[in-house]
């Protein structure tokens, strides 16, 4: 335990770990169901990546993520469905429209903070969501709408394995440019933002424009990470870019841990099991969730990787006698 946590706390060891895992998982899961499980972890994880550079390395809050990841859903949906568009193409015009919108609402909404920025931001989903929901004839409407395969160079993509692998080396990609992006001046900038958004003005960080970058980055991940989902499930409704699904994102990162790129994996991987294991228990989720938000905050205030690191160091150090 204590040496994955020392790994994990290194970019590449964390990063070799990850990739050892996802290699021989499929190997030991029982069945197609609980592969399917996997790859929808993989898909929610990179959400959450993208989500903890922004809440957890900027300290900016966002309620509003589930309506990115809609737009992407959707946009693939729509313009696969209603216009042929080949699937990558309308993926990535669903990234690029996504950029543009979050772009032109970063400025404004990022100069709020506190509760303020949170109700901005969860306003701005709730209007995607309104919108997916009324326009019945592109979206349909509250009754959702099928999602066409996936062709990827000519190949579709069918089954479990081919969207394990897809799934993982996403998964992969976004945990290694999360971790560069860290050690690099940007992430330095992005957490003395964090830290105090005054001291990093007077230090020459120009914080409006590194806070809009992340944010437009968060968002552009999440619609891509949509796009697939949508492909991946076949079919989608207005409520994956609901307020309930935006919580749940903010949720896995505070649980997996704050500003931890692991954490975010661990995160999206317990709260994407969980409803699995509460569907005798059908609405009594939201009550779970929430419970184990509070207990979190009480006893891990750090999430789970970073509380249990800073445990296993606090014990280190006082056998050790070190300071």
């Amino acid at each position: 335990m204590k040496a994955a946590l020392k790994l994990l706390q290194s970019r590449h060891g964390g990063l070799l770990i990850l990739a050892v895992v996802l290699a021989v998982l499929p190997l030991l899961l029982p069945n197609a169901f609980y592969v399917d499980v996997a790859i929808r972890i993989a898909f929610n994880a990179v959400v959450v990546i993208a989500l903890n550079l922004l809440m957890g390395y900027t300290g900016q809050i966002s309620l509003g993520h589930a309506g990115f990841y809609g737009l992407g859903a959707y946009s693939s949906a729509a313009l696969t469905t209603h216009f042929d568009w080949p699937p990558l193409l309308a993926l990535a015009a669903g990234a690029g429209a996504t950029a543009l919108l979050a772009w032109a609402l970063a400025r404004p909404i990022l100069k709020l903070k506190g509760h303020t920025l949170a109700m901005a931001t969860l306003g701005l989903g709730i209007i995607i969501a309104i919108v997916i929901n009324n326009e019945q004839q592109w979206t349909g409407g509250p009754d959702g709408m099928a999602v066409p395969a996936l062709s990827l160079f000519g190949a579709t993509l069918s089954g479990e394995t081919h969207w394990y692998a897809l799934a993982a080396v996403l998964l992969l990609l976004m945990t290694w440019l999360a971790l560069n992006l860290i050690d690099s001046p940007v992430g330095r900038a992005l957490q003395a933002i964090h830290g105090s958004e005054i001291a990093a003005r007077v230090a020459g960080v120009d914080t409006t424009r590194f806070k809009v970058r992340v944010f437009v980055l968060s968002a552009v991940v999440a619609s891509i990470a949509g796009s697939f989902s949508a492909h991946y499930i076949g079919f989608i409704t207005p409520g994956m870019a609901g307020f309930f699904h935006s919580i749940e994102l903010v949720t896995m990162v505070v649980v997996g841990g704050m500003a931890s790129v692991f954490g975010s994996i661990i995160g999206a991987a317990l709260l994407t099991i969980l409803p699995q294991l509460l569907q005798a228990f059908e609405g009594w989720e939201v009550v779970v969730f929430g419970v184990i938000l509070m207990v979190t905050m009480i006893f891990l205030p750090r999430g789970l990787v970073p509380s249990i690191a800073l445990r296993l160091k606090s014990r280190t150090r006082a056998r050790t006698g070190k300071p």
